[in-house]
């Protein structure tokens, strides 16, 4: 609330009133000022130039998840970024959430929902939304939209992503290092580029350490189901994996990996306290910077549509809680390599790299562009099995 401070203007009383207040002084403290002022009642209204104008209203803003904010993984992350925003600019913006929405149609009717309550900023923020924002941002031109690791703009639309693949090299950095079956095991969502290129970083990143490795890996087609993710996990197990990653949103694998007496790696979130005896790291989303940076530009008049991707530079990914059972010098290589994240010197996607069939994706000193990754259908040679829908 804004509070509003009045000046009460006085009125000099008449010199019969400042000689009775004479007479008075001589009979107490002597004051140097004239008598008290008039009764309240008689002192004049406040002029109307000196009322402060009123703060102006704060910038809405929604978010859209696709998970439950306690998923302890990818919703849980978004909403900590959430978070940010409000402790970033307090008064200045007022934030809202809707959590478990599907990748469905009824998603447009969300976005079409959270602009109708004057939110003019509204984050989507899984994948399966790109075209119920689309079709919303079409109709609603004075709302702007961004989507989280779409790649269709518009006028009003734009997107951003955070690169997850980083997180899974510098986790297969340590699964390589503390396999003794040589043997890795990943529980994918959805066999999108993006999952598949958090795969293939993961084993290359063990093969960076241990060219012994293979990893395994079984599909559930959701981002967040906890029974699925459990299944897979022990299906894992049951085939040899001795170290589990997972590209979905709950803690279901890494507490199954503990269960068993396996190790894990936490995705999206720190995911330590879940399962301490398993957790070997976690790799984790900072979604903070970028959703600041997003409502910075809509408060100063200067957002515009584009894409944007965001990793260890900006910090937007991390390696976090790596467990003491991690030998030191194998901790120095995964900090080593997120050095070289940080500063641009060290580049995860640089020839010569295999696909399954023995043959270069990536020519010898050949480095991937964000096209080149922004397409990755593929299994790099030490993946297991086939994409699904790969004829």
């Amino acid at each position: 609330m804004t509070q509003v401070s009045k000046r009460t203007l006085l009125k000099a009383a008449g010199w019969t009133a400042l000689a009775a207040a004479a007479a008075l002084a001589g009979c107490g403290k002597k004051e140097e000022a004239p008598a008290a002022p008039a009764p309240a009642a008689s002192a004049p209204a406040p002029a109307a130039s000196v009322a402060a104008a009123p703060m102006p209203e704060p910038l809405k803003v929604a978010f859209i998840y696709v998970g439950p904010v306690g998923d302890g993984g990818w919703t849980f992350a978004h909403d900590n970024g959430r978070k940010a925003v409000e402790k970033q600019f307090g008064d200045k913006v007022s934030t809202t959430f809707v959590e478990k929405v599907p990748e469905s149609a009824d998603a447009e009717r969300v976005f079409r929902d959270a602009a109708s309550q004057g939110n003019k900023l509204i984050f989507g923020t899984t994948f399966g939304y790109m075209e119920p924002m689309l079709k919303t941002a079409a109709d609603l031109k004075d709302v702007k939209f961004e989507h989280a690791t779409g790649y269709k703009t518009a006028d009003n639309l734009r997107t951003y992503d955070s690169r997850t693949y980083e997180g899974a090299y510098m986790a297969g950095v340590l699964a390589g290092g503390m396999t003794k079956t040589n043997v890795l095991g990943v529980v994918g969502s959805i066999p999108i580029p993006e999952v598949i290129r958090n795969i293939d970083s993961f084993t290359l990143g063990a093969q960076s350490v241990n060219p012994k490795v293979k990893t395994k890996v079984v599909w559930v087609n959701e981002w967040f189901n906890p029974p699925k993710e459990t299944e897979a996990a022990q299906s894992l197990i049951n085939g040899g994996a001795d170290v589990l990653m997972q590209n979905t949103d709950s803690s279901a694998v890494l507490q199954t990996a503990e269960k068993a007496g396996k190790y894990g790696i936490g995705w999206d979130s720190d995911m330590q306290a879940y399962a301490p005896n398993a957790h070997l790291a976690s790799s984790v989303i900072n979604w903070g910077p970028y959703y600041v940076k997003a409502v910075q530009d809509t408060l100063d008049n200067k957002w515009t549509s584009g894409q944007s991707w965001w990793g260890v530079k900006e910090g937007a990914i991390d390696i976090v809680s790596i467990s003491d059972k991690v030998p030191p010098e194998l901790k120095a290589k995964v900090e080593a390599v997120k050095a070289g994240l940080k500063d641009g010197s060290y580049v995860i996607w640089k020839g010569p790299i295999l696909g399954q069939d023995g043959k270069p994706v990536l020519k010898k000193d050949e480095v991937a562009d964000d096209k080149f990754l922004g397409g990755i259908k593929f299994y790099v040679k030490g993946v297991e099995g086939k994409v699904p829908g790969d004829k």
